[in-house]
């Protein structure tokens, strides 16, 4: 498929950064764009699926996230007493 050509305007911070990266990969900034462009694509799949990655493994989880007891003593009171 023939590529076209488009021109936008992006904040120095942005041309920067997709630069930097361009010159460590050795390729052109359209390249960039290209990937970066077809990763924001609409995410396929439930909101489960797209944040999978994001959750924490049970395994590496506390059994019971209030198994300090200590850190629980006093919890809710004012500090102000």
């Amino acid at each position: 498929m023939p590529l076209r050509t488009i021109t936008v305007k992006l904040q120095d911070h942005l041309l920067a950064e997709i630069e930097a990266v361009a010159r460590a990969r050795r390729v052109s900034r359209s390249e960039i764009v290209r990937e970066r462009l077809a990763r924001a694509e609409t995410p396929v799949g439930s909101v489960w699926d797209r944040m999978q990655d994001l959750v924490i493994d049970d395994d590496r989880a506390p059994a019971d996230l209030a198994s300090n007891k200590a850190r629980l003593r006093g919890y809710g009171r004012s500090r102000s007493r």
